[in-house]
C-alpha cells in the first residue's frame, strides 16, 4: 500500500540571476556606452544618486550605513580609497627594484593634462574580431586557411551566410578541404567571442550561447529544447503549449525563459562598434619613482550610491513595492559596477605587469600573451577577458592602446617564445635598415631572424610584412629605380 509523506531535501544549484546578466552585459560595454547606462540608470532611478564625496561627508552617517553595499565575501580583488590600483601591493612584490630604462626609456606619466596622441582603433569590424581570434589559436597554414574562409562568410550579424559546399569551393584549388574539414573548423570558430557567432540560423546561435552556461543552472536543458523545437511557439506566447510539450513545471518553464531571453539573436552588433570621432580611455598608466600604477577613468563614469534619505524612508507596506523595487534594481547595478571595475582593474594590472618591456622599450619588448594567460592569472574564464578587453582603451606614456593589442600569438624562439608583435617590430627595423640598391628577400629576413633566435618560415615573414604594409623586395627595389 502506498503512503504519502513529506520529505526534506537540501541541494545545491546555479541559477543565473538578473544580477549576474546585469554585470555580464556591464563588463564588455565600452566607457561611453557605460556613462549613457548610468545616465539612464539616474534618470529612471529615484533610489540612485551620484557618490559625492564631500557631501556624504557632511550626511549623517547613521542614515546610510544600512547595508546597502553587500560585499560578496568571496571577493579577491581590492580597491585602494582612490580607485587606482599600484605595483607596491605584496602581490606584486619586487617591482621596486626594477632597473629603470635609460634616457630612452618611454616619457613618464606626470600629469593628467599631458598630451598623447590617440591611436583610433574603433573602427574594428566583426571580422576582424574573429581573425585576431583565430591568429591566437596558432593553426597549421592549412587550417587558418580553412578558418579565414569561415570567418569570410560571417556577415555583420555574425551569422555565417554560405553551406560548407560554398566554402569548400572557395578555398579550392589553393587548398582541398573536406567538409569533415569545415565542419570542424567552423566548430571551433563558434567557440570564439562573442558566444553565439558563426551561426547558421537563429536556433543554433542561441544553443551556442546556451551551451556555455554552466549545466547546473536551472532551466538550461529546457531552454536549449526551446531554442531547438519550439522557437515558434515562444514567438507566439503560447506558454501553456511549451509546458505540454516540455513537460516542464511553471517555476521550470520561467527559468528557461529567462535564460532565452538573455540570448543575443544578433551577436555581432556586440563587436560591430561605429565609429567614434576620439578614444576616451577606461584606464591610465603610469611610471612613478620606477613604479607603474594602474589607475581606472573615473571621470567619465561617475560613481554611484543608494539615497539614503529614501532608502531609510521606505515602510513596509505595499505602498511602497515600486520604491522596493528600484532599491534592489540600485543595489544591482551599484554592484555590477563594482564587479565590472574589478574585474577591468586586475586585468589591467595583469597587462601592464606582464607587458612591462613594452611599455619601457617599445614593440620588440612586447611579450607572447593569449586570453588564457590573463585568465589564468586572475582566475577567470577566457570568455571573461574577451569581453573585458573588447573595445576598451589603456592610455600609457607610449600612447593609446587597445587592450587587444597586448595579445599576441607565440612564435617559438631558440630563447624561448616571442611574441608576433615583436617579430613584427623586428621584420620592420630590418627593411629600415636595409640597402636600398640591394632590398631583403623574405628568404633573407628568415635567415636572419633565426640568427637572431627567432625561428619563421619564409610565408610566415611574408606574411607579417603585408600585415606591416611593406612591399615585397622585387617592388622596392622598383621604387627605389623609379625614384
Amino acid at each position: 500500500m502506498l503512503k504519502q509523506a513529506l520529505q526534506l531535501k537540501l541541494s545545491q544549484q546555479l541559477r543565473m540571476t538578473p544580477q549576474l546578466q546585469q554585470a555580464i552585459h556591464l563588463l564588455q560595454l565600452p566607457i561611453m556606452d557605460l556613462r549613457a547606462r548610468i545616465q539612464q540608470a539616474l534618470e529612471q532611478n529615484v533610489m540612485l544618486e551620484i557618490d559625492d564625496p564631500e557631501a556624504r561627508d557632511s550626511a549623517v552617517t547613521a542614515d546610510r550605513s544600512d547595508d546597502l553595499f553587500d560585499r560578496d565575501a568571496s571577493t579577491e580583488a581590492s580597491e585602494a580609497d582612490d580607485g587606482s590600483l599600484d605595483f607596491e601591493a605584496p602581490t606584486h612584490a619586487g617591482w621596486d627594484d626594477a632597473p629603470r630604462a635609460g634616457p630612452s626609456e618611454a616619457p613618464r606619466f606626470t600629469d593628467s593634462a599631458t598630451p598623447f596622441e590617440h591611436a583610433d582603433r574603433s573602427d574594428e569590424t566583426l571580422t576582424d574580431h574573429l581573425l585576431w581570434q583565430l591568429e591566437l589559436e596558432n593553426l597549421d597554414r592549412r587550417s587558418t586557411a580553412i578558418g579565414q574562409a569561415i570567418i569570410d562568410a560571417v556577415n555583420d550579424d555574425g551569422y555565417v551566410t554560405d553551406d560548407l559546399h560554398t566554402i569548400r569551393a572557395t578555398l579550392a584549388p589553393d587548398v582541398d578541404a573536406s567538409l569533415a574539414e569545415i565542419e570542424s573548423m567552423l566548430e571551433r570558430v563558434q567557440t570564439f567571442d562573442p558566444a553565439g557567432v558563426a551561426a547558421r540560423s537563429v536556433a543554433e546561435c542561441m544553443l551556442l550561447q546556451l551551451d556555455q552556461l554552466d549545466p547546473e543552472i536551472p532551466g538550461r536543458d529546457f531552454a536549449r529544447a526551446i531554442a531547438r523545437e519550439h522557437l515558434e511557439l515562444l514567438a507566439e506566447q503560447r506558454y501553456d503549449a511549451l509546458k505540454r510539450q516540455l513537460g516542464a513545471t511553471g517555476d521550470e518553464l520561467k527559468d528557461a525563459l529567462l535564460l532565452v531571453r538573455a540570448c543575443h539573436p544578433r551577436p555581432g552588433g556586440a563587436v560591430q562598434a561605429p565609429a567614434t570621432d576620439f578614444v576616451v580611455p577606461d584606464v591610465f598608466v603610469r611610471r612613478v619613482d620606477g613604479r607603474w600604477f594602474v589607475e581606472l577613468n573615473d571621470s567619465i563614469a561617475p560613481r554611484l550610491r543608494v539615497n539614503p534619505v529614501y532608502a531609510g524612508s521606505l515602510g513596509r507596506g505595499g505602498d511602497y513595492d515600486v520604491l522596493k523595487t528600484q532599491l534592489q534594481e540600485a543595489r544591482w547595478l551599484i554592484r555590477s559596477l563594482e564587479i565590472r571595475n574589478e574585474t577591468l582593474a586586475r586585468v589591467a594590472v595583469t597587462i601592464v605587469e606582464r607587458q612591462s618591456g613594452f611599455l619601457e622599450h617599445g614593440d620588440e619588448h612586447m611579450q607572447p600573451m593569449v586570453l588564457r594567460d590573463v585568465a589564468e592569472a586572475i582566475g577567470m574564464h577566457e570568455s571573461t577577458i574577451s569581453r573585458v578587453t573588447a573595445n576598451k582603451y589603456m592610455l600609457t606614456p607610449r600612447g593609446m592602446f587597445e587592450l587587444r593589442y597586448f595579445f599576441s600569438s607565440h612564435v617559438p624562439g631558440s630563447e624561448g617564445d616571442r611574441s608576433s608583435t615583436a617579430v613584427r617590430a623586428k621584420i620592420r627595423k630590418l627593411v629600415a635598415a636595409e640597402n636600398p640598391e640591394k632590398p631583403l628577400s623574405d628568404n633573407r629576413i628568415a635567415r636572419m631572424l633565426a640568427e637572431d633566435g627567432v625561428q619563421v618560415a619564409r610565408r610566415t615573414v611574408a606574411k607579417y610584412r603585408e600585415a606591416l604594409k611593406i612591399p615585397s623586395s622585387s617592388d622596392r627595389r622598383q621604387r627605389r629605380l623609379a625614384g
